[in-house]
Protein backbone atom coordinates (compact mmCIF):
# COMPACT_ATOMS: atom_id res chain seq x y z
CA UNK A 1 0.00 0.00 0.00
CA UNK A 2 2.70 2.10 -0.48
CA UNK A 3 1.89 5.15 -2.17
CA UNK A 4 4.26 6.95 -5.31
CA UNK A 5 4.41 10.65 -5.00
CA UNK A 6 2.16 10.72 -8.13
CA UNK A 7 -0.79 9.82 -5.85
CA UNK A 8 -0.67 12.77 -3.68
CA UNK A 9 -0.60 16.67 -4.73
CA UNK A 10 1.58 18.76 -2.62
CA UNK A 11 -1.18 20.32 -0.61
CA UNK A 12 -2.29 16.61 0.70
CA UNK A 13 1.00 15.50 0.98
CA UNK A 14 1.66 18.56 2.88
CA UNK A 15 -1.31 17.54 5.35
CA UNK A 16 -0.34 14.01 5.85
CA UNK A 17 2.92 15.07 6.84
CA UNK A 18 1.34 17.51 9.83
CA UNK A 19 -0.57 14.60 11.02
CA UNK A 20 1.28 11.82 10.57
CA UNK A 21 4.39 14.24 11.99
CA UNK A 22 2.05 15.63 15.15
CA UNK A 23 1.38 11.81 16.14
CA UNK A 24 5.00 11.21 15.95
CA UNK A 25 5.73 13.88 18.80
CA UNK A 26 2.87 12.18 20.74
CA UNK A 27 4.61 9.06 20.88
CA UNK A 28 7.71 10.50 21.32
CA UNK A 29 6.77 12.38 24.19
CA UNK A 30 4.52 9.42 25.97
CA UNK A 31 7.74 6.67 24.97
CA UNK A 32 9.91 9.11 26.93
CA UNK A 33 7.82 8.10 30.17
CA UNK A 34 7.77 4.96 29.60
CA UNK A 35 9.74 3.31 32.32
CA UNK A 36 10.03 0.26 30.43
CA UNK A 37 13.52 -0.32 29.84
CA UNK A 38 13.10 -4.50 28.73
CA UNK A 39 11.32 -2.82 25.44
CA UNK A 40 14.42 -1.56 23.68
CA UNK A 41 15.51 -4.92 22.10
CA UNK A 42 11.80 -5.86 21.68
CA UNK A 43 11.17 -3.08 19.75
CA UNK A 44 14.87 -3.76 17.78
CA UNK A 45 13.50 -7.16 16.58
CA UNK A 46 10.04 -6.72 16.16
CA UNK A 47 10.86 -3.42 13.66
CA UNK A 48 13.00 -5.77 12.28
CA UNK A 49 10.58 -8.61 11.99
CA UNK A 50 7.90 -6.31 10.25
CA UNK A 51 10.96 -4.89 7.59
CA UNK A 52 11.77 -8.33 6.41
CA UNK A 53 8.14 -9.59 6.28
CA UNK A 54 7.08 -6.86 3.98
CA UNK A 55 9.54 -8.04 1.32
CA UNK A 56 7.43 -10.90 1.33
CA UNK A 57 4.49 -10.65 -0.99
CA UNK A 58 1.93 -13.06 -0.93
CA UNK A 59 -0.45 -14.15 -3.75
CA UNK A 60 -4.48 -13.56 -3.43
CA UNK A 61 -5.37 -16.42 -5.87
CA UNK A 62 -7.57 -15.92 -8.64
CA UNK A 63 -6.93 -12.10 -8.49
CA UNK A 64 -3.19 -11.49 -10.35
CA UNK A 65 -2.79 -9.46 -6.95
CA UNK A 66 -0.83 -9.82 -3.92
CA UNK A 67 -0.38 -8.54 -0.64
CA UNK A 68 2.55 -8.20 2.07
CA UNK A 69 2.73 -7.69 6.12
CA UNK A 70 1.37 -4.06 6.69
CA UNK A 71 2.86 -4.99 10.74
CA UNK A 72 0.92 -2.07 12.45
CA UNK A 73 -0.97 -4.43 14.84
CA UNK A 74 1.57 -6.49 15.15
CA UNK A 75 4.01 -3.58 16.66
CA UNK A 76 1.45 -2.59 18.82
CA UNK A 77 0.45 -6.26 20.52
CA UNK A 78 4.00 -6.12 21.14
CA UNK A 79 4.98 -2.74 21.87
CA UNK A 80 2.33 -0.37 22.84
CA UNK A 81 0.78 1.37 20.08
CA UNK A 82 3.04 4.97 20.59
CA UNK A 83 6.29 2.77 20.24
CA UNK A 84 4.79 0.62 17.79
CA UNK A 85 4.22 3.89 15.94
CA UNK A 86 7.30 5.11 16.07
CA UNK A 87 8.64 1.88 14.89
CA UNK A 88 6.65 1.82 11.76
CA UNK A 89 7.72 5.52 11.31
CA UNK A 90 10.98 4.17 11.02
CA UNK A 91 10.49 1.19 8.64
CA UNK A 92 8.49 3.19 6.25
CA UNK A 93 11.67 6.21 5.90
CA UNK A 94 14.07 3.92 5.58
CA UNK A 95 11.97 1.69 2.77
CA UNK A 96 11.72 5.80 0.93
CA UNK A 97 14.86 6.51 1.46
CA UNK A 98 17.01 3.62 0.97
CA UNK A 99 15.07 1.21 -0.77
CA UNK A 100 12.80 4.20 -3.01
CA UNK A 101 9.68 1.64 -2.04
CA UNK A 102 7.01 4.46 -1.55
CA UNK A 103 7.39 8.08 -2.48
CA UNK A 104 9.28 10.50 -0.43
CA UNK A 105 6.72 13.18 -0.74
CA UNK A 106 4.13 10.89 0.02
CA UNK A 107 5.59 9.34 3.11
CA UNK A 108 3.61 11.39 4.73
CA UNK A 109 0.41 9.73 3.80
CA UNK A 110 2.38 6.36 4.10
CA UNK A 111 2.77 7.01 7.66
CA UNK A 112 -1.06 7.37 8.56
CA UNK A 113 -2.70 5.07 5.93
CA UNK A 114 -0.15 1.99 7.25
CA UNK A 115 0.82 3.27 10.74
CA UNK A 116 -1.90 5.30 12.66
CA UNK A 117 -5.13 2.90 11.96
CA UNK A 118 -3.13 -0.20 12.78
CA UNK A 119 -1.15 0.84 15.83
CA UNK A 120 -3.93 3.29 17.34
CA UNK A 121 -7.37 1.82 15.80
CA UNK A 122 -6.64 -1.30 15.55
CA UNK A 123 -5.10 -1.15 19.08
CA UNK A 124 -7.54 0.64 21.31
CA UNK A 125 -10.47 -0.41 19.22
CA UNK A 126 -9.91 -4.17 18.84
CA UNK A 127 -6.82 -5.42 20.71
CA UNK A 128 -7.16 -3.74 23.96
CA UNK A 129 -10.68 -4.71 24.49
CA UNK A 130 -10.73 -7.81 23.19
CA UNK A 131 -7.13 -9.19 25.47
CA UNK A 132 -9.02 -7.28 28.64
CA UNK A 133 -12.61 -9.24 28.24
CA UNK A 134 -13.85 -12.06 29.20
CA UNK A 135 -14.88 -13.86 26.00
CA UNK A 136 -14.18 -17.61 25.73
CA UNK A 137 -13.34 -17.60 29.57
CA UNK A 138 -15.05 -20.78 29.93
CA UNK A 139 -12.66 -22.66 27.62
CA UNK A 140 -9.78 -22.59 30.39
CA UNK A 141 -7.12 -19.34 30.05
CA UNK A 142 -4.53 -20.46 28.14
CA UNK A 143 -7.24 -21.65 25.14
CA UNK A 144 -8.98 -18.34 25.92
CA UNK A 145 -5.94 -16.66 25.55
CA UNK A 146 -5.10 -18.08 22.21
CA UNK A 147 -8.48 -17.62 20.61
CA UNK A 148 -8.42 -14.04 21.96
CA UNK A 149 -4.99 -13.26 20.27
CA UNK A 150 -6.02 -14.86 16.94
CA UNK A 151 -9.19 -13.16 16.92
CA UNK A 152 -7.99 -9.75 17.77
CA UNK A 153 -5.08 -9.87 15.19
CA UNK A 154 -8.09 -11.10 12.48
CA UNK A 155 -10.10 -8.78 12.94
CA UNK A 156 -7.16 -5.58 13.66
CA UNK A 157 -5.80 -6.53 10.46
CA UNK A 158 -8.76 -6.53 8.32
CA UNK A 159 -10.55 -3.16 10.07
CA UNK A 160 -7.07 -1.29 9.57
CA UNK A 161 -6.35 -2.33 6.01
CA UNK A 162 -9.72 -1.54 5.21
CA UNK A 163 -9.16 2.14 6.95
CA UNK A 164 -5.77 2.58 5.34
CA UNK A 165 -7.51 1.61 1.63
CA UNK A 166 -10.13 3.97 2.11
CA UNK A 167 -7.65 6.45 3.11
CA UNK A 168 -5.29 6.08 -0.09
CA UNK A 169 -8.97 6.43 -2.49
CA UNK A 170 -9.62 9.80 -0.03
CA UNK A 171 -6.27 10.94 -0.66
CA UNK A 172 -5.89 10.86 -4.18
CA UNK A 173 -9.59 12.12 -4.67
CA UNK A 174 -8.72 15.36 -2.71
CA UNK A 175 -5.51 15.22 -4.47
CA UNK A 176 -7.68 15.83 -8.26
CA UNK A 177 -6.38 12.89 -9.61
CA UNK A 178 -9.64 12.41 -12.42
CA UNK A 179 -7.93 9.00 -13.87
CA UNK A 180 -8.98 7.54 -10.17
CA UNK A 181 -12.65 8.24 -9.82
CA UNK A 182 -13.55 7.55 -6.00
CA UNK A 183 -16.49 5.06 -6.38
CA UNK A 184 -14.80 2.59 -9.02
CA UNK A 185 -11.50 3.18 -7.13
CA UNK A 186 -13.60 2.40 -3.55
CA UNK A 187 -15.17 -0.69 -5.34
CA UNK A 188 -11.68 -2.06 -6.42
CA UNK A 189 -10.02 -1.06 -3.29
CA UNK A 190 -11.96 -2.59 -0.66
CA UNK A 191 -12.00 -6.08 -1.62
CA UNK A 192 -8.69 -7.05 -2.74
CA UNK A 193 -7.80 -5.64 0.84
CA UNK A 194 -10.25 -7.33 2.72
CA UNK A 195 -8.35 -10.39 1.45
CA UNK A 196 -5.00 -9.18 2.26
CA UNK A 197 -5.90 -8.49 5.47
CA UNK A 198 -7.71 -11.84 6.58
CA UNK A 199 -4.05 -13.18 5.28
CA UNK A 200 -1.96 -10.67 7.74
CA UNK A 201 -4.22 -11.03 10.34
CA UNK A 202 -2.98 -15.06 10.25
CA UNK A 203 0.47 -14.37 9.78
CA UNK A 204 0.19 -12.21 12.88
CA UNK A 205 -1.75 -14.12 15.12
CA UNK A 206 1.10 -17.04 14.31
CA UNK A 207 3.74 -14.30 15.79
CA UNK A 208 2.12 -13.05 18.21
CA UNK A 209 1.03 -16.89 19.27
CA UNK A 210 4.71 -17.85 19.36
CA UNK A 211 5.52 -15.27 21.84
CA UNK A 212 2.32 -15.83 23.57
CA UNK A 213 3.40 -19.63 24.47
CA UNK A 214 7.34 -18.31 24.99
CA UNK A 215 7.40 -15.35 26.49
CA UNK A 216 3.51 -14.24 27.17
CA UNK A 217 4.85 -10.81 29.28
CA UNK A 218 5.98 -9.30 25.83
CA UNK A 219 2.27 -9.17 25.20
CA UNK A 220 0.39 -6.18 25.81
CA UNK A 221 -2.78 -6.42 27.93
CA UNK A 222 -2.55 -9.80 29.20
CA UNK A 223 -2.49 -10.36 32.41
CA UNK A 224 0.26 -13.65 32.59
CA UNK A 225 -1.08 -13.98 36.75
CA UNK A 226 -4.68 -14.21 36.18
CA UNK A 227 -4.15 -15.89 33.21
CA UNK A 228 -1.64 -18.23 34.21
CA UNK A 229 0.58 -18.67 32.05
CA UNK A 230 4.18 -18.72 32.38
CA UNK A 231 7.75 -17.85 30.62
CA UNK A 232 9.03 -20.76 28.51
CA UNK A 233 11.88 -19.20 27.37
CA UNK A 234 14.28 -16.95 28.47
CA UNK A 235 13.71 -13.31 26.97
CA UNK A 236 17.09 -14.10 25.09
CA UNK A 237 16.42 -17.18 23.63
CA UNK A 238 12.70 -15.40 22.34
CA UNK A 239 14.19 -13.15 20.40
CA UNK A 240 16.99 -14.86 19.10
CA UNK A 241 14.36 -17.26 17.81
CA UNK A 242 12.72 -13.83 16.01
CA UNK A 243 16.22 -12.59 15.10
CA UNK A 244 16.74 -15.94 12.45
CA UNK A 245 13.18 -15.75 11.21
CA UNK A 246 14.17 -12.13 10.58
CA UNK A 247 17.40 -13.38 9.21
CA UNK A 248 15.68 -16.17 7.17
CA UNK A 249 12.59 -14.46 5.62
CA UNK A 250 14.94 -11.09 4.52
CA UNK A 251 17.91 -13.11 3.40
CA UNK A 252 15.81 -15.88 1.96
CA UNK A 253 12.10 -16.12 1.66
CA UNK A 254 12.34 -12.71 0.23
CA UNK A 255 13.43 -14.30 -2.89
CA UNK A 256 10.24 -16.25 -3.80
CA UNK A 257 7.52 -13.40 -3.06
CA UNK A 258 5.20 -13.11 -5.12
CA UNK A 259 5.79 -11.04 -8.08
CA UNK A 260 2.00 -9.95 -8.87
CA UNK A 261 1.64 -6.43 -8.24
CA UNK A 262 0.11 -5.24 -4.67
CA UNK A 263 -3.16 -4.75 -3.59
CA UNK A 264 -2.55 -0.86 -4.63
CA UNK A 265 -1.08 -1.60 -8.10
CA UNK A 266 -3.41 -3.81 -8.93
CA UNK A 267 -6.32 -1.76 -8.20
CA UNK A 268 -4.86 1.10 -10.86
CA UNK A 269 -3.29 -0.62 -13.60
CA UNK A 270 -4.19 -4.63 -12.92
CA UNK A 271 -2.41 -7.92 -14.27
CA UNK A 272 -3.54 -7.89 -17.75
CA UNK A 273 -0.31 -9.48 -18.80
CA UNK A 274 -0.80 -12.38 -16.63
CA UNK A 275 -4.79 -12.74 -17.92
CA UNK A 276 -6.31 -11.01 -15.43
CA UNK A 277 -8.46 -7.87 -15.17
CA UNK A 278 -7.05 -4.29 -16.04
CA UNK A 279 -8.68 -2.99 -13.20
CA UNK A 280 -8.37 1.09 -13.66
CA UNK A 281 -6.14 0.44 -16.76
CA UNK A 282 -3.77 3.31 -15.41
CA UNK A 283 -0.50 3.84 -17.82
CA UNK A 284 2.55 2.71 -15.55
CA UNK A 285 4.40 5.44 -17.18
CA UNK A 286 2.03 8.56 -16.94
CA UNK A 287 -0.43 8.90 -14.23
CA UNK A 288 -1.30 11.16 -11.26
CA UNK A 289 -0.15 14.47 -11.01
CA UNK A 290 3.07 15.99 -11.01
CA UNK A 291 4.68 18.93 -9.07
CA UNK A 292 8.05 20.36 -8.28
CA UNK A 293 7.90 18.87 -4.68
CA UNK A 294 7.44 15.40 -6.47
CA UNK A 295 10.59 16.44 -9.05
CA UNK A 296 12.48 17.74 -5.81
CA UNK A 297 11.78 14.38 -3.67
CA UNK A 298 12.57 12.43 -6.61
CA UNK A 299 15.71 13.76 -6.95
CA UNK A 300 16.23 12.95 -3.45
CA UNK A 301 15.57 9.76 -3.33
CA UNK A 302 17.73 8.60 -6.32
CA UNK A 303 21.07 9.95 -4.36
CA UNK A 304 19.51 8.36 -1.14
CA UNK A 305 18.43 4.98 -2.61
CA UNK A 306 21.00 2.46 -2.08
CA UNK A 307 19.55 -0.41 -2.88
CA UNK A 308 16.43 0.63 -5.19
CA UNK A 309 13.52 -1.80 -5.55
CA UNK A 310 15.59 -3.83 -2.52
CA UNK A 311 18.31 -4.87 -5.60
CA UNK A 312 21.44 -3.70 -7.00
CA UNK A 313 21.51 -0.90 -9.03
CA UNK A 314 21.43 -2.23 -13.24
CA UNK A 315 21.53 -5.51 -12.03
CA UNK A 316 18.90 -8.62 -11.52
CA UNK A 317 20.95 -10.61 -9.16
CA UNK A 318 18.91 -12.29 -6.60
CA UNK A 319 21.90 -11.27 -4.18
CA UNK A 320 20.74 -7.92 -4.34
CA UNK A 321 17.05 -9.22 -2.86
CA UNK A 322 19.14 -11.10 0.42
CA UNK A 323 21.52 -8.34 0.95
CA UNK A 324 18.44 -5.66 0.94
CA UNK A 325 16.69 -8.05 3.46
CA UNK A 326 19.86 -8.61 5.96
CA UNK A 327 20.30 -4.91 5.52
CA UNK A 328 17.34 -3.25 5.90
CA UNK A 329 16.82 -5.26 8.86
CA UNK A 330 19.73 -4.30 10.60
CA UNK A 331 19.13 -0.71 9.73
CA UNK A 332 15.69 -0.72 10.81
CA UNK A 333 16.78 -2.26 13.81
CA UNK A 334 19.45 -0.05 15.04
CA UNK A 335 17.46 2.80 14.19
CA UNK A 336 14.49 1.67 16.23
CA UNK A 337 16.90 1.22 19.05
CA UNK A 338 17.92 4.28 18.95
CA UNK A 339 14.68 5.71 19.21
CA UNK A 340 14.31 3.78 22.74
CA UNK A 341 17.56 4.64 23.79
CA UNK A 342 16.69 8.34 23.36
CA UNK A 343 13.43 8.11 25.26
CA UNK A 344 15.47 6.26 28.23
CA UNK A 345 18.30 9.08 27.81
CA UNK A 346 16.25 12.08 28.19
CA UNK A 347 13.50 10.63 30.81
CA UNK A 348 16.60 9.73 32.85
CA UNK A 349 17.78 13.40 32.12
CA UNK A 350 14.32 14.59 32.90
CA UNK A 351 14.50 12.76 36.30
CA UNK A 352 17.82 14.09 36.99
CA UNK A 353 16.52 17.41 36.68
CA UNK A 354 13.58 17.39 39.45
CA UNK A 355 16.14 15.35 41.63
Amino acid sequence: MHMADALVAPAVAATMYVASGVTTGISVKTLKKDENTAKLPTMAVASALVFAGQMINYTIPGTGSSGHLCGGMLLSALLGPQAGFLSMVVILAIQSLFFADGGLLALGANCWNMAFYGCFVGYYLIWRPIMQGKLFSGLGTKAAGRIRIILAAVLGCVLTLQLGAFSVVLETSVSGITELPFAAFVGIMQPIHLAIGLVEGLITSAVLLFVYETRPELLMDVNTDQEKVRNKCSLKTTLVILAVVVAVVGGGLSLVASSNPDGLEWSMFGNGEAGYSENMGLDEENYGVSSSAADVAGSIQEKTAVLPDYAFSESDSAVGTSVSGLVGSAVVAGAAALICLAGGFFRRKKNTAKA
